[in-house]
């Protein structure tokens, strides 16, 4: 019997460690004056971010321990939808979330606050890699329990996130969907209704921030609205809503190709709300230069590839899609936030991966990274295997 231990991918741990390290270290930087200037402890949001870290370790150590096969389970994947979909109509219908920012996703426990949408991810990953791998060879037979079906489930589950409003992540899920929709393997006419069912809700979504005084819930997206008008010229509102992406410009353009040096932003004192989120990256830029934040985005880049490679080599179509939809996933947050901190899209509240301040989408993301890791030990262990037997 082979230690599994002994098959962790350090190709993927390594450059998830050094991230995670990296962005701890810069939340603490964009976050500590303005916590002085409020009498907070400097450390205090770091701390928390670290706690998330050590929390996910234990996560992904749990996860890589656990059998693939209990992921593949039709009682594993009803119970994950049946407990999205409650926490989900819990938050964004009943109203039993924490509103802040306009938007209605947030619960707290305790000292903690998550944000269940975020799990949201690996449900649509895990149940739409499981669903898809087990019904290739029914297809012709089973046109609704193979494309309908599915593909309704995770449509609703993604308007519900839309609704809280979470647009940038409802975006996300959806993209997600259909990456794996289209490495599935099924036949092209299948791809292409459900790709028809997916873009029917997000037809939907799309008519719900266009008008500003809302089509079925008025008011409810007239934040999300006034993000997307003033992406064409954040400086026509540079005091209002352009006033995050303008100092964002100003914070790109302080750090030049070599940075103000650690600690030293100015951006963060006050210009750049909360720039431990959302906006992490413009004053990692400001402080480390563009040279060393590109070294982050190849590393980033590195640990991204190297997922896809897993999924492209494995064995299973369970765990090739699980792998493509992580990387797909981490690739597309990265898209996502870089685009908005750079005025390419809207800014809708994505973070960057692994290092913007947020205990859920660190946890969502190591849950993921633990299932890939997982799926690289079991694909290196029936390669050890096969070699075995071809060699007796």
């Amino acid at each position: 019997m082979i230690n599994k231990f002994k098959l962790i991918d350090f190709k993927i741990l390594i450059p998830y460690i050094i991230l995670n390290i990296t962005g701890i270290i810069m939340i603490f930087s964009a976050s500590s004056y303005n916590l002085d200037q409020k009498g907070m402890s400097s450390i205090s949001i770091a701390s928390k971010q670290l706690f998330f870290f050590v929390v996910s370790i234990i996560m992904i150590t749990i996860i890589y321990r656990t059998n693939l096969k209990i992921y593949q389970t039709s009682f594993f994947n009803k119970m994950i939808i049946g407990a999205s979909a409650t926490i989900l109509i819990a938050t964004s219908v009943l109203g039993l979330g924490e509103t802040i920012g306009g938007a209605q996703r947030w619960i707290d426990i305790g000292p903690i606050r998550i944000q269940p949408s975020e799990f949201i991810m690996v449900t649509i990953i895990i149940y739409s890699s499981y669903i898809f791998s087990i019904r290739q060879n029914r297809i012709g037979t089973h046109f609704k329990e193979t494309v309908l079906a599915p593909s309704i489930i995770v449509g609703v589950l993604i308007l519900l996130v839309f609704i809280q409003p979470n647009v940038g992540g409802a975006a996300i899920l959806t993209m997600i969907f259909l990456v794996i929709l289209l490495s599935s393997g099924i036949p092209y006419l299948y791809m292409v209704v459900g790709g028809i069912i997916t873009g029917f809700f997000a037809f939907i979504m799309t008519q719900l921030v266009m008008f500003k005084d809302g089509w079925l819930i008025p008011g409810k997206f007239a934040h999300v609205y006034d993000r997307f008008s003033v992406v064409k010229d954040p400086f026509s509102d540079q005091l209002g809503n352009g006033f995050q992406l303008v100092n964002s410009y100003y914070a790109i353009y302080n750090g030049g190709w070599l940075g103000l040096g650690l600690g030293q932003s100015i951006q963060k004192k006050g210009f750049l709300p909360v720039a431990e989120t959302d906006f992490i990256f413009s004053v990692t830029i400001e402080e480390l230069g563009l040279l060393r934040s590109f070294l982050i985005l190849g590393l980033l880049l590195f640990l991204i590839l190297r997922i896809f490679a897993i999924g492209i080599q494995a064995s299973s179509s369970f765990n090739s899609l699980i792998a493509i939809g992580t990387g797909s996933a981490i690739l597309i947050q990265v898209f996502v936030n870089l685009g908005g901190i750079l005025g390419f899209i809207p800014m809708t509240g994505v973070p960057f991966p692994f290092m913007s301040y947020g205990g859920s989408n660190l946890l969502t993301l190591s849950i993921l990274i633990g299932l890939v890791l997982n799926i690289s030990a079991d694909e290196k262990r029936r390669k050890i295997y096969t070699l075995a037997l071809t060699m007796s």
